[in-house]
């Protein structure tokens, strides 16, 4: 059965992009209508306002954040939650962490998106 349901992530919000235009607040909404768990944005060790857009984040941290991809970041219930998080990183420079539906609890690194969203950790 795990089989299956790993299989059937590959095809779960598939298309769920990520655009350097968007609100903070809005990315991590969409993201959790999508996936039902919670996306924080990090602006150095604080957590960013959910005003702000990954374009004016990098105004406000030291860090270069490359909000150059045009296409956006797509998303798929198969990847791993560490992947994820590596995929905003190498894509924005921007620091996320992925935790459960409340956003209480950080997901291990080692699960998939489906998992977390089944709650198998």
């Amino acid at each position: 059965m795990k089989i299956i349901k790993s299989f059937l992530d590959r095809f779960v919000n598939a298309e769920f992009t990520v655009q350097p235009n968007k609100k903070l607040k809005t990315l991590s909404k969409e993201f959790h209508d999508a996936f039902g768990l919670t996306l924080v944005f990090y602006k150095g060790k604080l957590i960013a306002e959910g005003d702000l857009t990954l374009n004016r984040l990098n105004d406000k941290t030291s860090a270069t954040i490359s909000t150059k991809s045009a296409e956006g970041l797509k998303l798929k219930a198969n990847l791993k939650v560490g992947v994820v998080e590596q995929k905003f990183m190498d894509s924005f420079g921007v620091t996320v962490q992925i935790k459960d539906e409340k956003g209480e609890k950080l997901l291990p690194n080692s699960i998939t998106l489906g998992q977390a969203i089944r709650g198998e950790y």
